[in-house]
């Protein structure tokens, strides 16, 4: 029974030299150390999150835009039709040629 209480007044001695005010002080650039590490991975954590965002928001406006896109295109290949441009400029009063073309040439330049 001796033995027992013994080892156990061991035990609380033992602990009590871990937390003494001397060993506290030689461990403290090892707590710094971790304190640092918790602040740096913190701090990831945050960046990383920042990322994410940041390409989610870019990632959206990239659809945004190619959607835009698409409806520009499609609205400009419509218009760009010739029944589309006959009535577009109906209100200036221009109207399809029926005839081809004439062709000028400089007639100094036939001589020559």
């Amino acid at each position: 029974m001796e033995s027992i209480a013994k080892k156990e007044k061991e035990q609380r001695v033992r602990w009590k030299r871990f937390l003494n005010y001397q060993s506290i002080v030689k461990q403290m650039p090892f707590f710094l150390f971790l304190a640092g590490l918790a602040v740096v991975y913190i701090y990831n954590g945050h960046q990383a999150d920042k990322l994410n965002r940041g390409i989610a928001r870019t990632t959206k406006e990239l659809k945004e835009l190619q959607y835009e896109y698409k409806t520009i295109k499609g609205d400009v290949l419509f218009r760009s039709k010739q029944s589309e441009l006959v009535k577009a400029v109906a209100p200036l009063n221009l109207k399809e040629l029926t005839a081809p073309p004439i062709i000028l040439t400089d007639s100094s330049q036939i001589n020559d």
